[in-house]
């Protein structure tokens, strides 16, 4: 520039008067038009009042600034152009001068002002875009003045009113922190639903049900996990001449670890046995060590589909053979439990071994319903007396103190199980034949249930147990080891 500014400095002062551009205003379709006072128009022929509209576009080369000053209508409307813009050719700009600083703006037209005021407030949005604002504003997504717009209308429009509350409760689903697993209690939810409206006409009996609830937990847990998964390590857990045992599997391998066991109540039912015809040992252990002998390569998820056959082959066949089947007897080698007994012995190591691969493969899984899981306890705790004596046999237990006749009440241990599918049970603590009295009690002892529950699996030791105890400490040493060695392989 020449002249150390003074040419810019002109062409400020000549549009001093122009008219000023208003402020960014919202979209067309959010600005309700309907609310702004409209400009009064000039009487045809005329020009507008108070105010001239200069010329859109730059003069042509190097003009006078009189160039950007219409000449129509000039002369008869002394008031169209700013007097400083016409002194300003004529004398030279001052840049001391007060009055060329401070000289206050010329004022706006009544539609200038009006557009400006609503570009400044809120604006007014319309029925359409205030719905579609509905999922932000659930999200808490909006904008303080969407936010505030929004709100208002949601007191006087009920169908958005509505919308919104299912948008606020779906929002709620999304950020549950609880578990997406399903309820253990679903599935026995839904079919008593089903059942009560048309009743089976061979129902599964009450004794099999936990058996049922739990092959069909583990089944959809395997339905989910993919194909390398079936290789993931598992280590099982269990007690033995007192002492942890571990042994490392996959997880096709603990499915075939529980179907050859299944072999034992599939035998007892007259059904084929998994492990086909071979002479083999009765016991669970030498069973599946047979079984993941004979798997070599080792078990893929094809296991899964001759597991699923045989648990709902099980259930079809006790459901089918009547009342008295439930007495039938289950031998396990080293011992023999009824078959209403050996299913609820299954649906706890399905549990158990379900715990396990879910901890292999990092899948959600909940403990059984309250009233399986009591039933469990409550076998656990049947079997406990029996555990005691053949310990005390082998001299792994305190020897007994007062022996009374069979079916009398005799010393014994409060077992308290606290919280999820909880009791109270008693244990007499010198014969098997006894009766567990609440007057012979000599001992307390209190656990979770899940708790006891992993201590009867042997995932837990002993004298690692939380458990409260009071009384004798001979008497509750014996039931908590006694407990552990229900566990096996």
């Amino acid at each position: 520039m020449n002249g150390g500014g003074r040419e810019g400095d002109r062409r400020d002062d000549e549009v001093r008067g122009a008219r000023r551009i208003p402020g960014p205003r919202g979209a067309v379709d959010d600005l309700d038009l309907e609310t702004v006072e409209r400009p009064v128009l000039p009487p045809p022929g005329g020009s507008t009042p108070d105010e001239a509209v200069p010329e859109q576009g730059a003069p042509e080369g190097d003009g006078d600034v009189r160039d950007a000053v219409p000449e129509a209508g000039a002369a008869d409307e002394p008031d169209a152009v700013d007097p400083d813009a016409v002194d300003a050719v004529d004398e030279p700009y001052a840049v001391d001068e007060p009055d060329a600083v401070d000289e206050p703006e010329p004022a706006m037209t009544s539609a200038t002002s009006a557009i400006s005021a609503t570009s400044a407030a809120t604006p007014v949005l319309s029925h359409q875009v205030l719905k579609a604002l509905l999922g932000a504003w659930a999200l808490s997504a909006c904008s303080a003045e969407e936010t505030a717009a929004v709100e208002d209308h949601l007191t006087v429009c009920a169908p958005c009113a509505d919308e919104a509350l299912r948008l606020r409760d779906a929002v709620g689903l999304l950020h549950t922190d609880g578990s997406l697993d399903l309820d253990p209690t679903l599935r026995t939810r839904v079919m008593d639903g089903c059942l009560g409206r048309r009743p089976a006409r061979i129902p599964v009996p009450d004794w099999a049900t936990p058996y049922d609830a739990e092959t069909a937990r583990l089944d959809a847990l395997l339905r989910d996990i993919g194909d390398s998964e079936w290789h993931a390590p598992v280590r099982l857990q269990w007690f033995e001449d007192e002492r942890p045992a571990t042994r490392r599997t996959t997880v096709a391998g603990v499915i075939g670890h529980l179907m050859a066991v299944d072999g034992l109540v599939s035998a007892a039912l007259g059904l084929d046995d998994p492990l086909g015809r071979v002479e083999v040992p009765l016991s669970p252990a030498r069973r599946t060590e047979t079984y993941w002998a004979a798997t070599r390569p080792p078990a893929t998820r094809a296991v899964r589909e001759p597991w699923r056959d045989l648990t709902h082959e099980l259930i079809r066949t006790a459901s089918l053979a009547g009342r008295n089947v439930a007495e039938r007897s289950v031998s396990y080698g080293d011992f023999a439990l009824p078959l209403q007994d050996a299913l609820l012995d299954r649906a706890f190591e399905c549990w158990v071994h379900g715990t396990d691969i879910a901890e292999a493969v990092d899948y959600p899984y909940k403990p059984p319903s309250a009233a399986h899981l009591h039933r469990m306890i409550d076998l656990a705790a049947r079997l406990l007396p029996a555990a005691l004596a053949g310990r005390r046999s082998a001299g792994l237990a305190g020897p007994a103190k007062e022996l009374v006749a069979p079916g009398e009440p005799g010393r014994s241990v409060h077992l308290e199980v606290e919280g999820h599918g909880g009791g109270d049970w008693y244990i007499p603590l010198d014969s098997p034949a006894a009766v567990g009295s609440p007057r012979r009690a000599v001992a307390q002892v209190a656990l979770d249930g899940v708790e006891f529950c992993q201590l009867v699996a042997g995932h837990i030791s002993p004298v690692e147990a939380a458990a409260g105890q009071e009384g004798d400490r001979e008497a509750i040493r014996d039931v908590l080891f006694a407990s552990a060695s229900l566990s096996r392989l």
